[in-house]
């Protein structure tokens, strides 16, 4: 090869070497180096001078490379005649994490997730430091509370999009599914009358889901306290332990019903003897209606004042009572089987 051949290749070879250069989203093998106050250098191939690799651009922050560790790295920034190139190993975490992800969403398989903040509407969720969003309408309780915070749980994945950094989770499936595969065994360990512990896990206008070793029991409203009450977080907050008795299995539709109430001693069982009609008690006003007042003369026991029994002319029974105020009543009808009440106060002064 003559001496004209030689510099025209070598010319061709330092061409190529120079248009070699990699573009910011390449993945590229590139080799530690040397280790820096705030990062690492990296040999990269095809690269005019050292790549550099920041702390903060480490997979995890208790992350440390050995020098000669040879790994891929995302690109971070293309190098030019001043700076070096710029690399990444988050990015890679995160384009791995995200294929995981998409991978559970199609697969159907359940993840764990840990609850870092509660926002309106739902929840955020770290899961491979990648942030998620639990709504309201995808979380056992249906609710966010504070004693969510901390906790890992199992979710399903409803979206993931890595484009749109977008990652949507689902609670309430991942619970569904393993439901399902408990419901039977956790049944045939129950039954009617049995004192049980649990968690309160959603309450409703209606009552509140108790989970009983991995099935959620129904606490109907009624069945919560044997005094009145508006609303069952007046009674339960999310996240409470409680002990229950279990009133109802229906194997059929695979559901329990709980009492909260019947863990004490029934109110009207303790008044036999201690009332009778005729008889003049204080009580206090616990609800006022349009047709009447509700007295508490026991605690538990709430008996009717009809509107008709508050005097001998018309009355608004609102102008009359307030509610928490005391009042002396008559007893006029005692029915203790039926668990009913019928008191006057007119007829106190006749």
């Amino acid at each position: 090869m003559t001496a004209t051949e030689i510099r025209d290749e070598f010319e061709m070879l330092l061409e190529e070497s120079f248009a070699k250069t990699n573009s910011v989203a390449d993945i590229v093998e590139g080799t530690v180096i040397k280790k820096e106050s705030e990062g690492y250098l990296v040999s990269v191939k095809g690269a005019k001078m050292e790549a550099f690799l920041s702390n903060r651009e480490l997979s995890s922050d208790a992350e440390e490379l050995e020098l000669g560790d040879i790994r891929e790295f995302y690109v971070l920034k293309e190098e030019n005649n001043e700076e070096p190139m710029q690399l990444s190993l988050k990015r890679i975490a995160f384009a791995q994490a995200w294929a995981q992800l998409n991978d559970a969403k199609i697969q159907g398989d359940t993840i764990l997730a840990k609850v870092v903040s509660t926002v309106k509407g739902g929840v955020l969720v770290d899961v491979a430091d990648l942030k998620g969003f639990i709504p309201s309408s995808q979380l056992r309780t249906g609710t966010p509370f504070d004693g969510l915070l901390g906790q890992k749980i199992e979710v399903k994945v409803l979206e993931a999009d890595p484009k749109k950094n977008k990652l949507i989770l689902s609670q309430r499936q991942a619970v569904a599914e393993q439901r399902d595969q408990v419901v039977d065994n956790v049944l045939s360990s129950l039954e009617e009358e049995q004192i049980v512990k649990g968690n309160v896990v959603r309450i409703t206008d209606f009552g509140a889901f108790v989970d009983i070793n991995g099935i959620d029991g129904l606490l109907p409203i009624s069945e919560i306290s044997w005094q009145r009450i508006k609303h069952p977080s007046d009674v339960l907050t999310l996240g409470d332990t409680i002990e229950v008795k279990i009133i109802k299995i229906d194997n059929e539709l695979k559901r329990i019903s709980l009492s909260l109430k019947r863990m004490g001693e029934n109110p009207w069982q303790q008044i036999e003897g201690q009332f009778e009609e005729g008889q003049i008690v204080k009580g206090t006003v616990n609800k006022v209606t349009t047709f009447g007042a509700f007295i508490n003369i026991f605690p538990g026991v709430e008996a009717l004042l009809p509107v008709s029994e508050m005097s001998d002319e018309n009355v608004n029974p609102f102008n009359m009572f307030k509610v928490g105020s005391e009042v002396d009543v008559l007893i006029k009808k005692f029915t203790t089987k039926e668990h009913r009440i019928a008191l006057s106060v007119k007829d106190i002064q006749k």
